[in-house]
């Protein structure tokens, strides 16, 4: 699964501000990226307009250094809901700016009661780099530190915007995480005497010689990919509390199809695209065999019709032609049909309730025999309909008249369509 890797525009700070104004942040603001396919490769990398950056199936923001502070508290035992402010209240004191307009982030696997390094940043400037991100449809699963305090300690030197103000040493340890400049004696009076054995070194090609020379032992040439990748396999996320991802409606739905699409549910696709293959082969066969079985009832039919009335030629529509040439020939041979007066006389007197007189006017067409029924009371009605219904009538009571016919299939015997 592809990751991008962006490195956020450091926090313009108080002589930065004072300079010059900062710039609003927009789909023009460049960023540093790169893209690593398992978090050990580049598979690109570059600075373009966020507009321009690539995506990938995930995306991690690292921030500077000198963007974010570092604090050692103990975990205040609170529920989730309220631990943020728990936070604020524990680090108000500590905090050089107003506890209401910073970000608090808690070590990953800490445990309430127990001590922890907990991340501050600037909650307005993050947010809205975040949004600028969202903008251009780069959606950051987590942010990340560029550095934090770990053991064992590590130190990297890196190159200053202003070539005059030299280089900085980050150095990173168990007690917390600092930025110096190596002008000066501050930088070497923080540094502890003698080195701590097991230290790791590392320096950016620019600075490499000039931080051997300085410190006196070897460096790890580390350019700035190579250095955000290492970043972005901490198990650091700052975005926690109001910050953290809502996994709701589009976005929920692009999360769980990217997390379908990573190498640990490829055997799962594969089973599912097998199923849709198998599925599909064996309704087209199904679909072939209904066809086949269709036509070999309508053949049935044709040929039925044709060996029963030999003098039909052309055959239509064999059920609705067979009909009609069987009740053509019943006719011919003086045979009443369902449909019938006959029928329909006999149904009514057999169903005719014994204390009502003869009737004493009908009309008939074809299929609907129409009785006088003046002066019936509904339970003669609803008797007389009872014992026709199971025959197969129905019968329709309207103005003082009681009209007989066939039942569709579905009503016959009571049953309803």
């Amino acid at each position: 699964m592809s990751t991008l890797v962006v490195q956020i525009p450091p926090r313009p700070h108080l002589q930065a501000r004072e300079a010059a104004p900062a710039p609003e942040g927009g789909l023009s603001t460049e960023y540093d990226y790169v893209l690593t396919p398992d978090g050990l490769a580049t598979s690109a990398q570059g600075r373009a307009p966020v507009a321009l950056v690539p995506k990938a199936a995930s995306a991690v923001a690292v921030l500077a250094d000198a963007d974010v502070s570092w604090h050692r508290i103990t975990l205040p035992k609170a529920p989730a809901a309220r631990l943020q402010a728990a936070l604020v209240g524990v680090l108000e004191d500590a905090l050089l700016e107003e506890a209401s307009t910073v970000h608090i982030a808690v070590a990953p696997g800490a445990s309430a009661g127990e001590p922890t390094w907990v991340a501050v940043v600037d909650r307005a400037w993050l947010t809205a780099e975040l949004a600028t991100l969202e903008k251009a449809n780069i959606f950051i699963d987590r942010v990340v530190p560029m550095s934090w305090p770990d053991e064992p300690p590590s130190g990297h030197f890196a190159e200053v915007g202003d070539p005059s103000q030299g280089a900085t040493l980050t150095w990173a340890h168990p007690d917390g995480v600092v930025q110096m400049n190596l002008q000066g004696t501050l930088a070497r009076s923080l540094l502890p005497n003698p080195l701590p054995e097991g230290a790791r070194w590392s320096a950016t090609p620019a600075t490499a010689a000039a931080a051997e020379r300085w410190l006196g032992v070897p460096m790890t040439v580390m350019d700035w990919p190579q250095r955000a990748l290492q970043a972005s396999r901490s198990l650091w996320n700052l975005r926690q509390f109001t910050l953290a991802r809502k996994n709701r409606g589009t976005r929920a739905l692009r999360d769980l199809w990217r997390q379908f699409l990573t190498p640990a549910w490829k055997p799962a696709r594969y089973g599912l695209a097998t199923l849709v293959v198998v599925q599909l082969i064996g309704l087209n066969l199904w679909a072939g065999h209904q066809s086949r079985t269709m036509k070999a009832k309508r053949d049935a039919m044709v040929a039925l019709l044709k060996q029963t009335h030999p003098h039909v030629s052309g055959v239509l529509d064999a059920p609705v032609q067979m009909r009609r040439e069987t009740d053509t020939l019943r006719a011919a041979a003086g045979i009443p049909g369902e449909n019938d007066l006959e029928p329909m006389l006999q149904a009514a007197a057999n169903a005719w309730p014994g204390d009502r007189p003869p009737v004493d006017n009908l009309r008939f067409e074809q299929g609907r025999l129409t009785l006088s029924a003046a002066g019936w009371n509904p339970d003669q009605i609803e008797q007389f309909r009872n014992q026709l219904r199971p025959r197969g009538w129905q019968v329709d009571a309207r103005d003082g008249t009681l009209t007989l016919s066939r039942a569709p299939a579905g009503l016959a015997a009571g049953r309803p369509l």
